[in-house]
């Protein structure tokens, strides 16, 4: 029996150690008829005792992470990576829609270990951290990946959607969504940025498959969407 297995919406698959397995719009997963998903964008191979996650697509990047959010990589189109965790989780988007992947190694060469988040304050990541205000749109925009329960899929939503779930301006909203890719992409959070001066295109998945994979934001947090901040009863824009 395979060591390692897949979780996709509930579901479980036991790949072959000594076969391929393959997932994508067509595969041994087969993900979603989605028409922005490649016919098969992920492969998972067994070579020297070691299971191999391969980025088999042409244009979609993978967000890869131990489930508790303390290891992250991002694996671009023809590259691979070692799966070493007793638990890593798997994120990438097509179009609108956002995927979310399980995959569990029995046996694995390294263990997770846990610590217990920060209470209050600002939300801290390495060096850089983030104002109320700023959190919230990462949660607006990460609402229905945190909402849903296990593994699975979701929409993420566009711009004028989280501002107005979040009572605000679209310009407001899309000054503090910059200055949350700026922040991120400084300390070397890849894909938020196209180029020299520009953003890229797919910033808003690209967040949300970091924020959630790095547990930026869990859960827990979607209390701020709910929450009457009093920095905002002044008439004060909340924190850039």
């Amino acid at each position: 029996m395979s060591d390692l297995s897949v979780e996709f919406c509930g579901e479980w698959f036991r790949p072959d150690p000594d076969g391929t397995f393959e997932i994508g719009r067509e595969g041994d997963l087969e993900i979603d008829d989605n028409p922005y998903l490649h016919r098969q964008l992920l492969r998972l191979v067994r070579e020297s005792e070691i299971w191999w996650l391969v980025n088999v697509g042409s244009r979609t990047s993978v967000t890869v992470t131990d489930t508790i959010g303390g290891v992250q990589s991002w694996l671009a189109p023809g590259t691979r990576l070692p799966i070493v965790f007793p638990t890593t989780t798997v994120v990438f988007t097509a179009g609108p829609t956002t995927y979310e992947l399980g995959l569990r190694l029995e046996g694995s060469p390294y263990e997770e270990v846990h610590r217990d988040d920060p209470e209050g304050g600002a939300t801290t990541i390495g060096m850089v951290g983030f104002s109320r205000g700023q959190k919230k749109v990462i949660v607006a925009l990460a609402e229905a990946i945190l909402r849903r329960e296990g593994t699975g899929l979701s929409e993420i939503p566009s711009s004028a959607a989280a501002a107005a779930r979040l009572g605000q301006p679209v310009t407001a909203f899309n000054r503090k969504l910059d200055t949350v890719c700026d922040k991120l992409d400084r300390i070397g959070v890849k894909g938020l940025r196209g180029g020299p001066g520009s953003h890229a295109t797919n910033r808003r998945a690209r967040l949300v498959e970091y924020a959630v994979a790095s547990r930026l934001v869990t859960a827990a947090d979607l209390a701020l969407l709910d929450d009457d901040d009093a920095a905002t009863s002044d008439g004060r824009e909340e924190g850039r």
